[in-house]
């Protein structure tokens, strides 16, 4: 595959990993972390809204590999 497709395929992955990441995270922080201590929210919410940076990193890496010859 060269890099354009990749990066056309990589791009609609994205997308789509990301608004369902998205929606879990709201799910899971609107449902059980309402009664949780504030501590507990923080962190949540902290990690939550960095964990995604993890595959889409990997994704945006492959996505501009070089073509291989």
């Amino acid at each position: 595959m060269n890099v354009r497709m990749r990066k056309f395929v990589g791009s609609i992955i994205l997308v789509v990993f990301l608004i369902v990441y998205a929606l879990i995270a709201m799910s899971l922080g609107s449902g059980r972390i309402t009664e949780a201590q504030i501590g507990i929210k923080v962190l949540y919410f902290a990690v939550a809204g960095l964990l995604w940076v993890l595959p889409a990193g990997l994704l945006v890496r492959w996505m501009h590999r070089p073509d291989a010859d």
